[in-house]
């Protein structure tokens, strides 16, 4: 049957996973000082800044102890709010200003326009923020994405290993999880989506695994390829 929805994860699934270390981390990590010093006294950077100072419990902290913690959260990849957010802010400036493309495989793009032409409900499900997945899907070599989707989930609904969040996003999307059908590319994320009854096919982009307990595609073209139902 064809999925009422189909739910993606970029990394290593719409995207190169090289971008997300390669490209977006070392440019959000170099500016991170210059940025906050420059706009601790604007309203965003200050929410970000008070939010540092509630997840170390110091609330005494200064801007200074702020941004030499933010950095630490960033060389040790920690997934927390404040340090999300303020990645955002930095990306969005260096897409705004053209040093920054959202990459995404051609095979990924057509796929997602297929589907969406195909009447199909897209959603995406990342641990990015939902700002940063805009972003990504904003400024392509294919243009603005993001008109595609339906909406974006990040961990705000659970770990992506984790079967309630699969549940809980089904409820959100409002069909049941058995007709989603879930891309990515961890093997980890496809167990916990079916555990909550979703559809899973594994994305394996650098050849085939020597078993899977999943469907397997190499890309996106073979994915309910047109007029091939599920």
């Amino acid at each position: 049957m064809t999925p009422a929805a189909i739910l993606t994860d970029i990394e290593g699934t719409t995207s190169s996973i090289a971008f997300v270390h390669e490209v977006l981390f070392p440019y959000s990590r170099v500016r991170l000082e210059d940025y906050v010093a420059a706009h601790a006294g604007e309203p965003e950077v200050a929410a970000i800044l008070a939010a540092v100072r509630a997840e170390a419990a110091e609330p005494g902290l200064d801007t200074d102890g702020c941004i030499a913690l933010l950095a630490e959260w960033h060389d040790a990849d920690r997934k927390v709010a404040p340090l999300k957010a303020l990645q955002g802010l930095i990306w969005a400036s260096g897409y705004a200003d053209g040093a920054l493309q959202g990459h995404i495989y051609a095979d990924a793009a057509e796929g997602l326009k297929r589907w969406h032409g195909r009447g199909i409900p897209l959603y995406v499900y990342s641990s990015g923020s939902v700002a940063a997945q805009k972003l990504i899907f904003g400024h392509t070599a294919y243009g603005d994405l993001t008109p595609l989707f339906a909406c974006f989930f990040d961990t705000a609904m659970g770990g992506k290993k984790e079967a309630a969040s699969y549940t809980s996003i089904a409820a959100a999307i409002g069909v049941s999880p058995g007709s989603i059908l879930f891309l990515s590319d961890v093997e980890a994320e496809l167990t916990a989506a079916a555990s909550a009854g979703l559809m899973v096919t594994l994305l394996a982009r650098d050849g085939a695994p020597a078993a899977s307990p999943y469907p397997v595609a190499e890309d996106f073209r073979t994915i309910l390829p047109e007029g091939v139902s599920a």
